[in-house]
């Protein structure tokens, strides 16, 4: 036989895409077209209904960017057309190759009712099926004209990103607004030769199916009448039908579909479009579930549930019949899908128990995966917390965008830091927006880790981001694909169900240790600082509310703790922690929300604080240490006068408290506190630390707070992305304009450094040292006017540190310091919290933060033998895309260098710089709420317990990576004492003594402990 492949396949082609898919609607009439431009922001549906509309033409501009038009669509189906399946076919004249980012729409009947959404690969609404012939039909659209920022392929920057800058000139051309038959025996002839082809396509050259399946489609497509498609399709269909009839192979790759649309909660569109992009998409998935009885759909983030329920009611009970009837599955079980490095141990606990709390309390459905397709990297406290939160398993896709290494697994058990496993999937179709194609399933196949071990894994599909979630389309395409020679099975099921089998069939899959870590997007750590600023501040001015909110609600008679404040204050923080949010990688107008929306939430959380401290009754002035450890500590008082005081731990004293520590001296640039002594040199950088402590062991085997200037422009994703070449071209800022001494007291000595460079930026520096403490302070001030920078502080120091350890949620991470492989090569650019640690047998240094998470660590050896090991803080970016003017203006920060650090120093530290001490005129009260004794068990949350019981809730965790014993004293009457999972649910009673609770944790373990308030 003649090989005629491309033949048949070049006519198939031809054939589907000119003259099948033009015959798929049979007849049209248009629609008289209607429209009024909202000004401003969008408005409810009854402000639009009653507004005057103007008659509009096809092929007319509309909609400035970030605008929104109404559109009255007004027609009467053809009495001929009875019998048939009509729909209203709408084309608001979409962009591009991906369906979100773009123009969408939300069709509505005249009394407000939402119908079902218009987008670019889902562009019908379904009026009749079957019709009746002559029905009136009067649609309300609220049109979307939201800028395609993804053009040029994120390779120029653009002024679309934000309505104060994106212009008013229309940007869509209206092209199509269509009463319309639907050819059903085309439409799914279609289908048929699409699955086909794709298929065909994807099977080797030598494989019979392949030329099995290309001579179907030439005899087949010999019986098309191009001049009578639609009579012809039937008997097409028929001559299909065998080749699609042939089932698979019996050991044919599994895939459950589960339907999916990722929608990003900010992303290249603000947060009030998610609003919008999530009434959209929900109303599409709910009329699909009633198309499909066997359609089922996965849906994450309460918050996007909340915003649904609160603007959208009749998509909310939509959304609820369809959980009723098993179609709609709840998912994920928090609150955004937040970033995975970057939110605060409490912070991720929060995640998942407003996630948990709210799909249990408004569909009774408690989830039992975590689900988080798209963060960048994932925090080692996850396993543990997942589990804590009730979670049996976890999924992700975003680890198969790894840049270097190709991850080992798909199905594994995913240990964490304190030995918890948690089953974990990744989709080998290396996607979250799957449409079943051939090339998909191909994919997924040839991927997959776990051959010979293993069957099946799971592929998300639908539409994400605006793109209108899973299509009829796709649905038939699973269908054809259930039991198809040479294609995986494709099954649409629940996730749950997916991990219960995959489960049952892999139990002893293989185990993953440790974080994971995206080899992508390392630039996350950083970008836009002040974003995430306003996160670590927020979450730790939270606790700090928390804390005395349960001081004064247990001790000051008539004080309410504000419950309902708390919760909305924490799931404004939450929804900011989302993985485009506090990453930094979405648009202008986002994060210049974000920053006010942080500055709203420090008024009203400082409000709450002092209106706690308040109620406790005046009593002088007063010190408040939030942190979980004794600090003695020097603190500026109302007067600005300078006092030392010793705080015990989560309590308050009397200011002034404690014996005054050695006093600080300075002689020229020479600070000396008989702990540490500092030099600093003449272009501004330390010349020399010694730790007095030790002998007077020298630090620093370098130049000390180097400031260094890279060029920073990745290969692609600039907000995202750093690449390992920022590191060859570099300036360093030793140009000092000045050096001044600031502050010459007994307990405060302070050299400030002031630098120009650049396009105009400027950094003033105030280096201090406090009577009493080692640690040396670098509070921060920098006018960022750069771009495509990258800013450093180094500080190379004499140790030989085979690892680093940084700070993560709820623990730190060991890291090496070298790279033997290429797995540690690829870690160039790691995240961490508070502090990192870098320690040899005996001795260690500690550089904290108070905001940052993006640092490096590296390791050279000395001529003289020594070894250097260097960690730089990454301080500032100024990337372009895509936000032209991301970082630029003024940022205030503090870092630190902590000599002769423990792990437990460097805890205790990264507490107090992140938790200042609040001085105020208060009675305080005698004792902390609580306190504990123990090395290692550290006290992360005090509060009043969620269901207002009055019960104390404390959580609990071991820091240093060691077991630890302790016991947690009350100054309160304790009636009992149990451990909770993070929904303060009872897990198994504490063992108690008086007001006492014994509490034993293993390494890097986390405790809910809930304490019933006794009796005076």
């Amino acid at each position: 036989m003649h090989d005629e492949r491309r033949r048949i396949e070049e006519r198939v082609q031809r054939l589907h895409d000119q003259r099948i898919k033009g015959a798929i609607y049979a007849a049209t009439v248009p629609f008289e077209v209607e429209a009024w431009q909202a000004p401003g922001e969008p408005v409810p549906f009854e402000e639009a209904a009653a507004a005057p509309y103007e008659p509009f033409a096809m092929d007319t501009p509309w909609g400035p960017p970030w605008g929104t038009t109404w559109f009255r669509m007004r027609g009467q189906v053809p009495t001929e057309w009875a019998g048939r399946r009509v729909e209203a076919v709408i084309d608001l004249g979409f962009v591009g190759d991906w369906p979100g980012n773009q123009a969408e729409a939300l069709v509505h009947l005249t009394d407000g009712t939402p119908l079902k959404a218009v987008n670019p690969l889902n562009q019908y609404v379904a009026i009749a099926n079957p019709a009746t012939g002559g029905e009136q039909i009067d649609y309300l659209v609220e049109a979307a004209s939201n800028p395609d920022i993804l053009a040029d392929n994120f390779s120029k920057t653009t002024p679309l990103g934000d309505k104060l800058t994106a212009g008013d000139k229309p940007i869509y051309t209206f092209r199509r607004a269509d009463i319309a038959v639907l050819d059903e025996e085309v439409w799914h002839l279609d289908l048929d030769v699409q699955v086909l082809r794709e298929l065909m396509l994807e099977l080797g050259e030598h494989d019979p199916r392949r030329h099995e399946i290309a001579h179907a489609l030439d005899r087949a497509l010999d019986l098309l009448d191009l001049d009578d498609v639609s009579g012809s399709a039937a008997d097409v269909r028929a001559a299909l039908k065998p080749a699609l009839s042939k089932p698979a192979n019996a050991s044919a790759h599994v895939i459950s579909g589960v339907g999916h649309a990722h929608i990003d909660s900010a992303w290249l569109w603000p947060i009030r479009e998610t609003k919008r992009k999530t009434s959209r998409t929900f109303s599409n998935v709910t009329s699909l579930a009633d198309e499909y009885d066997d359609f089922i759909f996965a849906c994450s983030q309460a918050q996007q549930y909340e915003w649904v329920r609160d603007n959208y009611p009749k998509v909310w009970a939509r959304i609820q019949e369809s959980v009723k009837k098993g179609q709609w599955a709840p998912v994920g079980g928090m609150w955004v899908e937040a970033d995975g490095n970057l939110p605060g141990g409490e912070a991720v606990a929060r995640q998942l128990i407003h996630g948990k709390r709210f799909f249990i309390e408004h569909f009774g459905v408690e989830t039992k995966g975590v689900w988080l397709p798209d963060s960048f990297g994932y925090t080692a406290a996850y396993p543990q917390l997942a589990k804590l939160a009730g979670n049996e398993w976890f999924l992700t896709q975003k680890i198969s965008w790894n840049q270097t290494n190709k991850f080992p697994h798909h199905t594994f058990w995913w240990e964490g830091i304190d030995g918890t496993r948690i089953f974990t999937h990744f989709p080998p179709v290396d996607t979250y927006n799957a449409r079943f194609s051939g090339e998909e399933m191909a994919r997924a196949t040839r991927n997959y880790r776990e051959k010979g071990a293993a069957t099946r894994s799971l592929a998300p599909f639908g539409w994400g981001d605006g793109g209108g979630g899973p299509t009829r389309e796709i649905m038939e395409r699973a269908r054809r694909l259930a039991d198809l020679e040479g294609s995986p099975k494709v099954v649409v099921e629940h996730p749950d169900d997916f991990f219960a089998k995959a489960r049952e069939e892999y139990p002893d899959a293989p185990v993953w240790v440790g974080e994971l870590y995206l080899e992508l997007h390392r630039a996350t750590y950083t970008s836009q600082a002040r974003t995430k600023q306003g996160n670590r501040r927020s979450e730790h001015r939270l606790r700090e509310a928390e804390l005395w909110a349960t001081t004064a609600a247990l001790h000051a008679p008539g004080y309410a703790y504000p419950h309902e404040r708390l919760d909305r204050l924490w799931k404004t923080v939450l929804l900011h922690q989302f993985h485009d949010i506090l990453p930094g990688s979405s648009i202008a107008w986002v994060h210049r929300e974000a920053e006010a929306e942080y500055a709203r939430v420090a008024k009203e959380v400082e409000e709450l604080t002092a209106e706690a401290v308040t109620a406790l009754g005046a009593g002088g002035a007063r010190v408040f240490n939030t942190s979980p450890a004794e600090r003695r500590e020097v603190v500026r008082t109302p007067d600005g006068t300078l006092a030392h005081t010793v705080v015990p731990a989560n309590g308050s004293a009397p200011l002034g408290a404690g014996e005054p520590p050695r006093p600080v001296t300075v002689a020229g640039r020479v600070l000396d506190n008989g702990l540490v002594r500092v030099e600093v040199a003449e272009d501004g950088t330390l010349a020399s630390v010694r730790d007095l402590r030790a002998g007077g062991r020298e630090v620093l085997a370098g130049q000390g707070n180097l400031l260094r200037l890279h060029t920073d422009l990745p290969n692609y994703w600039d907000a995202w992305d750093v690449d390992k070449h920022y590191k060859n071209r570099y300036t360093d800022l030793l140009d000092a304009e000045s050096v001044t001494v600031v502050e010459e007291d007994p307990l405060l000595g302070a050299i400030r450094v002031e630098r120009s460079f650049g396009n105009g930026s400027r950094i003033t520096q105030t280096i201090s040292v406090r009577a009493g403490s080692p640690r040396i302070d670098f509070e921060t001030d920098i006018d960022w006017h750069e771009a495509e920078k990258f800013l450093k502080a180094g500080f190379p120091v004499d140790i030989r540190a085979a690892h680093s350890s940084a700070e993560i949620a709820f623990g730190h991470i060991q890291r090496p310091t070298h790279t033997n492989t290429s797995w540690e090569s690829a870690r160039f650019e790691v995240s961490g919290h508070r502090w990192v640690h870098l320690g040899e047998p005996g001795y260690g240094v500690a550089v904290i933060n108070d905001s940052t998470y993006g640092h490096d660590v590296s390791r050279t050896v000395r001529e003289d033998g020594g070894t250097t090991t260097t960690v730089r803080l990454s301080l500032v970016r100024a990337p372009r895309i895509p936000d032209p003017e991301a970082d630029q203006g003024r940022h205030r920060f503090t870092y630190a260098l902590l000599p002769g650090a423990t792990i437990e120093d460097a805890v205790a530290e990264g507490y107090a710089l992140n938790l200042p001490l609040r001085v105020a005129d208060s009675a305080g009260t005698p004792e902390p709420v609580v306190s504990v004794d123990g090395e290692g068990v550290t006290i992360e949350a005090v509060k009043i317990a969620d269901d207002a019981s009055g019960d104390v809730v404390v959580r609990v965790y071991e820091s240093r990576g060691g077991r630890a014993q302790g016991t947690l004293r009350t100054s309160f009457p304790l009636a009992g004492a149990q451990i909770t999972d993070l929904l303060e649910r009872p897990l198994t009673t504490a063992g108690t003594d008086g007001n006492s609770v014994s509490v034993t944790l293993r390494p890097f373990e986390i405790q809910t402990l809930r304490l019933a308030v006794g009796k005076e």
